[in-house]
């Protein structure tokens, strides 16, 4: 298996020479020249494995230069009861990612699939922990070092911070914006008084944080220099990591492998429905891939339109669901690539377009930069939002209705999703994060406080340690070369 950029960057690269680089040199993102097929034979095998076992017979696709007994020791390693142990009251630890079914109607079924067991209480520990046991592998092995640098809109920065924390040669730098996460995402970063945690506050939008993220990696000797890597899901072991859940709910939900689910998946980024798309694509039977976004709905607006129009600052809302108050989804352009049918140069084209015009227009319409949106619906993408009364609404009517409390971006899924439901297909909406990491909307909606795990009660009142700082890539510059001494 080897790796190409979506912009065309010529030189085929393996699983482990990606796996600490996060951008290609020429600015793309990498993905495979092909996609490995899974056929229904192997869905009939896999449907009695492990999550572990389950992760390494579809990783072992993607990182093939892994030697099969060492990936296998990996996930292994990540995927056990006793560090995905959040699991609420009556449901099975060794699933990992078990599924609870919400209402059926007219022979369509609604379903949650738990995804946030994890230590950080949200989806991101999926990959995040697969991500630091692979790091400090791969690192093992080269006798290297890698200097983390992320962003976070509130949930990528702890669980990236819980899965590296003490892992030998590996610093974590991470961007986050300052004042707009919720106290507890705000809390279990920056209480965190690890060594080699670096957390700061960038006054400003993800958007910003993200923008300095991409711009020291295109800065390619700082690069080099200074050993950057990156967590966030323009690299590519954390979008493949994902894809993984899609196998596991689908494994779980159906009996015949003729069955069709569809997947809710809330999204600012588009990693996580991005690793949709990839297990679409290798064969598995998605009937729809449901885009569910808060007031920041540029890619509502795109999948109902064509228009991708990315907005300023100024425009990106602060809202209930903050970890998806984006406005510019850095994995886009890796479906965008299979839209175009892999043309790299028009890749390039359009987002260079997006950099200097704020987007670009597939609709086909007068100046459009192209007709591909009529070919969208061949990748069973569809869409809609959720404002903050429909997140409130839905969290009351879902804790009413089914004993069963949900987070907000979790509540934008299941709102949207009830909105494309279909007879006789299961829609499973991907959990995003317990609801005690947003407890200020819970109280809202319900009046009483979220429920907490066991560990997390006083989080709020810990020591922080974090520092801030304007938007500015220089200064992000400086204050890494200063605390690795390179």
């Amino acid at each position: 298996m080897h790796y190409i950029s979506t912009r065309g960057h010529v030189a085929a690269q393996q699983f482990s020479e990606i796996l600490l680089a996060g951008l290609a040199p020429d600015g793309g993102l990498y993905l495979p020249d092909a996609y490995p097929q899974v056929s229904s034979a192997d869905l009939d095998a896999w449907r009695s494995l492990s999550y572990a076992d389950l992760a390494f017979e579809i990783l072992s696709r993607f990182a093939t230069d892994i030697p099969a007994e060492d990936l296998r020791m990996l996930v292994r390693k990540t995927y056990t009861p006793e560090v995905y142990c959040n699991v609420r009251a009556g449901e099975l630890a060794e699933q990992i990612t078990p599924l609870r079914t919400l209402e059926e109607k007219d022979g369509g079924k609604l379903v949650l699939q738990a995804l946030s067991n994890g230590p950080t209480l949200a989806f991101k520990d999926m990959a995040m922990q697969l991500l630091g046991n692979l790091f400090e592998y791969t690192l093992s092995r080269q006798h290297a070092e890698l200097n983390i640098l992320g962003a976070t809109s509130g949930d990528t920065g702890s669980a990236a911070e819980y899965a590296m924390r003490g892992k030998k040669g590996i610093r974590v730098f991470m961007l986050s914006p300052h004042r707009k996460m919720s106290s507890f995402q705000t809390a279990q970063m920056f209480s965190l008084q690890d060594e080699n945690i670096f957390n700061i506050a960038v006054e400003g939008v993800f958007d910003d944080c993200q923008d300095i993220v991409k711009a020291v990696s295109n800065d390619l000797s700082y690069k080099a220099t200074q050993k950057i890597g990156t967590v966030n899901s323009i690299n590519w072991a954390r979008v493949v990591a994902q894809v993984v859940y899609y196998f596991r709910g689908y494994l779980l939900a159906t009996t015949s492998n003729e069955q069709k689910v569809s997947f809710a998946v809330p999204s600012g980024n588009f990693g996580n429905v991005c690793a949709g798309h990839i297990a679409r694509m290798m064969g598995l039977p998605i009937d729809q891939l449901v885009v569910a976004t808060n007031e920041n709905d540029v890619l509502d607006e795109f999948f109902r339109t064509g228009i991708y129009r990315v907005r300023k600052s100024s425009e990106t809302y602060h809202t209930t669901s903050p970890s998806m108050d984006i406005s510019k989804a850095s994995n886009f352009e890796r479906f965008v690539f299979d839209l175009l049918g892999r043309d790299a140069e028009r890749v390039a084209s359009l987002f260079r377009k997006v950099d200097t015009h704020g987007g670009f227009d597939l609709s086909g319409g007068p100046g459009s930069d192209g007709d591909e949106f009529a070919k969208v619906a061949q990748y069973g993408f569809v869409s809609g939002k959720s404002l903050h009364q429909d997140r409130l609404a839905t969290i009351r009517d879902v804790h009413a209705r089914h004993g069963v409390t949900i987070d907000t971006h979790t509540a934008d899924g299941v709102k949207v999703a009830r909105e494309h439901v279909k007879p006789g297909v299961t829609m499973i909406v991907l959990e995003t994060a317990l609801p005690a990491k947003f407890n200020e909307t819970i109280q809202e909606a319900l009046g009483h406080e979220a429920e907490r795990p066991a560990g997390f009660g006083n989080i709020e009142s810990l020591p922080q340690r974090f520092v801030v700082m304007p938007a500015d890539a220089a200064e992000v510059k400086q204050y890494i070369r200063v605390h690795t001494g390179l």
